[in-house]
């Protein structure tokens, strides 16, 4: 058996370890021996192969943060298709990849780029949507493949498509499709001459690749609009214009924003420099719900009722509007979607000068600008979202991967999780799951945490020491956010990483609990819900119930040196009366009167109400529990000293 650990512990070949039971044979090894030595072998080899399959996980994960990055660069199309089918190879090692566009009223699909040893699949090919994994893959919004395709017949196949995979000796393919938004791009293939069958955490790393690659193709998209916008104005501007000078001014002025934007600079940046040339004045940027996000100047904020209504007419009409009191309005947007809006008040002299066709212009380039600064923000934070959600779920798991692993990703993150956390599990009771979703996103945020869906519930991980407060905020935000009630169960605080997944589980008994009790739309923790809370949890904590619940009267006793909890003890025992009560505790009924009023002032007026009676009571017992074992610990050491 230590041959096999040994084995283990130094990666080993498996075919040592066969070679182990092997020599165990030739020596005559009994029937007992070689049963157990085999069960040995296989258990080690499972192992391994566990161990294996994290380590390739870990590859993975650590390959997509790099791919995440990577496709944050400001490429044109052509070349970031080719850095994703690269990337999509590689990730998984196979022969080949390519993306496909689709042209739906043709009812096609055009290849756009291709990677790896290929003849016929090249740009330009033309792919029928009317069948093969890509079709199936559409059709599911999720990746479909086949181990080993010409001979699968468990989906509609096209005789082009089939012609190639014959052509080019492929047998393994995965499609995985390309949307953004409501949109659908297309799909990014990749493929295999041998036959393979893919696991669930290849096709998790392939949907995690397709989805920032959607992103990645729809920002470059805009930035390439945005070329084609301002060349298209140049052009206009140069018939227009008598004065040369203009034109190059706006050529100009397009370089040097576009230049700042992909060297990095953000949104104040931006302002910085676009304000001077606007004329002066206040220069702002707000995003879609109206916050400022980036500004530059001190004259007085406009009127908000004048800035939302020529918000919609800018947005609506797609050009820069001006409102009466002389601000200006820009949409910030990315085809039909709203991103954002430029907030312009001039100096005061200009604010009743004639419209200025010059500076419209160049106020639409700066929206232009602010536009695809936004959206490469959101593409970095969508692409960082994704692989810290990804860290999530795995703390999550019953099954770890090993701390230090875990822990080693996070730091390689920036999410510090060496504090102590709360976990909060919030299920919306009405509304939109998927605005719930973009809330926790923006939350988690926030509050430097986590945040994950699980079984129609969001999951959050919030640094603190206080579950219930950390619910209470949370309900708070959400139910206000959705309009619709919010239940919510939390627990901790949890300091280690391999606790995570229990206090995750307390949390959700917490939620399934309040469902039960009918508290649809409230908040509970297991210190909330009282001895209720102490049965769900996984590591019951007696001394903090029994504490929380008569805590003040313990406290009383041992500093008055009275018996409150001994007249407790006897009220309850003699069903609520305080004359028998003052019978078993040989004082007059007053004194027993006297001491519940004392008891009432310390735990408040409420501990005589059934369910808070029944967690004294509890709490009581416990007590006296803990008081007879400690009695008895030190007995048995005073025995064993003497």
């Amino acid at each position: 058996m230590s041959e096999m650990l040994e084995l283990l512990a130094r990666e080993a070949p498996a075919e040592e370890f066969e070679r182990v039971l092997q020599t165990a044979r030739n020596t005559g090894a009994s029937p007992e021996d070689l049963e157990r030595l085999t069960r040995a072998k296989d258990l080690s080899l499972n192992i391994r192969g566990l161990f294996s399959r994290r380590q390739q996980r870990e590859a993975g994960l650590s390959a997509l943060v790099d791919t995440a990055r990577d496709l944050t660069h400001p490429y044109n199309l052509d070349t970031l298709l080719k850095v994703i089918t690269r990337r999509a190879r590689l990730l998984l090692g196979l022969d080949m990849s390519w993306v496909t566009f689709h042209d739906f009223p043709e009812r096609r699909s055009v290849v756009r780029a291709a990677d790896g040893h290929t003849s016929s699949i090249t740009v330009g090919f033309e792919v029928p949507m009317t069948g093969g994994v890509g079709l199936q893959a559409r059709k599911r919004s999720a990746p479909f493949w086949s181990a080993d395709y010409l001979h699968d017949d468990s989906f509609v196949h096209s005789q082009v498509i089939d012609n190639v995979v014959r052509a080019e000796g492929l047998h393994a393919i995965m499609a995985v499709p390309l949307r953004h938004e409501e949109s659908e791009l297309g799909n990014l293939y990749v493929a295999g001459r041998r036959i393979r069958h893919f696991d669930p955490d290849e096709l998790s790393l392939m949907s995690s690749l397709a989805d920032l690659a959607a992103v990645a193709i729809e920002k470059t998209r805009l930035l390439d609009q945005a070329r084609d916008e301002v060349a298209g104005l140049e052009l206009n501007t140069s018939r227009a214009m008598d004065s040369s000078a203009t034109a190059n001014r706006l050529r100009d002025t397009h370089s040097r924003l576009i230049d700042l934007v992909l060297e990095g600079g953000g949104l104040h940046a931006l302002v910085t420099e676009a304000a001077p040339l606007l004329g002066g004045g206040t220069l702002a940027v707000r995003d879609h719900a109206g916050r400022t996000l980036a500004a530059v100047g001190d004259a007085p904020a406009p009127a908000e009722e004048a800035v939302r209504a020529a918000s919609l007419d800018a947005h609506a009409e797609r050009r820069p509007v001006r409102t009466r009191a002389g601000v200006w309005i820009a949409p910030a947007s990315a085809g039909q979607e709203v991103l954002g809006t430029l907030v312009l008040t001039p100096v005061p002299e200009d604010r009743d000068a004639a419209p200025d066709d010059l500076r419209v212009q160049l106020l639409g380039l700066v929206a232009q600008a602010a536009a695809l600064v936004l959206l490469m923000q959101r593409s970095a934070a969508a692409a960082e979202g994704q692989v810290r959600d990804e860290l999530f779920n795995d703390l999550l798991k019953e099954d770890q991967l090993p701390a230090a692993k875990l822990a080693e990703r996070a730091r390689r993150l920036g999410v510090n999780l060496d504090g102590p956390h709360v976990v909060v599990v919030a299920r919306p009771e009405g509304g939109s799951l998927g605005r719930a979703v973009i809330w926790a996103s923006s939350y988690a945020h926030q509050h430097s945490g986590l945040k994950s869906v699980e079984s129609g519930s969001i999951v959050l991980l919030i640094p603190g020491t206080d579950p219930g407060a950390a619910g209470k905020a949370a309900s708070q935000e959400l139910s206000t956010a959705l309009s619709h009630p919010v239940t919510i169960g939390t627990a901790g605080p949890v300091t280690e990483l391999s606790a995570i997944s229990r206090t995750y589980q307390e949390a959700r008994s917490c939620l399934d609990a309040l469902t039960a009790l009918g508290g649809k739309g409230g908040t509970a923790s297991p210190r909330e819900l009282g001895f209720l809370g102490l049965l769900l949890s996984d590591s019951p904590n007696t001394a903090e119930f029994v504490n929380n619940t008569i805590g003040p009267v313990l406290d009383y006793d041992a500093q008055q040196r009275t018996d409150l909890a001994r007249t407790l003890e006897a009220y309850f025992a003699s069903a609520g009366s305080p004359t028998r009560a003052a019978e078993t505790l040989h004082v007059h009924p007053n004194t027993v009167s006297r001491r519940l009023e004392r008891i009432t002032e310390l735990l408040g007026p409420s501990w005589l109400e059934p369910s808070q009676a029944l967690e004294v009571q509890l709490a009581l017992q416990m007590q006296r529990t803990r008081r007879a074992l400690l009695r008895g610990r030190r007995d048995q050491a005073g025995r064993a000293s003497g």
